[in-house]
């Protein structure tokens, strides 16, 4: 599986499985972050396997969960810590992907590493919409 580069310190995936954990190593991905809670489907790869996986390769590991439509700043909060305890490059995945973007556009915001046109551009060349949050994303980048 090839994971979507957002930029060159992250990147995102749809569900991952060991074999995605040992691509990552071999790309020197230095910290994974799952965004997908446990249970969402049926034969899902649970949180604590996968991260004890992750950790026998040398990769860190971050468990910042959010169900579609119940993302709070709680979420964001923990994404931006996910992110700052990442040393290098990182990979993020939900099961599509598309809410480990928005969450990474999101933190990017609130935290200002980037303004929103420019999160905007960035998940768009990575195939990301990230229009529907751009609102969020001005918010969050005035407030911060």
């Amino acid at each position: 599986m090839a994971f979507t580069e957002i930029n060159d310190a992250i990147m995102v995936s749809p569900q991952i499985s060991n074999v995605e954990i040992d691509h990552a190593a071999d790309q020197d991905i230095s910290h994974i972050i799952n965004n997908r809670p446990d249970g969402e489907e049926a034969g899902q790869a649970d949180n604590a396997t996968l991260a004890a996986y992750a950790a026998d390769k040398g990769i860190g590991w971050s468990y910042v969960p959010f169900t579609p439509g119940q993302l709070t700043q709680v979420e964001v909060s923990g994404m931006i810590e996910a992110l700052a305890a990442a040393d290098g490059k990182v990979l993020a995945f939900c099961r599509s992907g598309a809410r480990s973007c928005n969450l990474w556009g999101l933190a990017m915001a609130a935290t200002h590493q980037q303004s929103p046109a420019e999160i905007l551009e960035a998940a768009s060349r990575a195939g990301h919409d990230l229009s529907g949050i751009a609102p969020i994303l001005n918010q969050l980048y005035e407030q911060g």
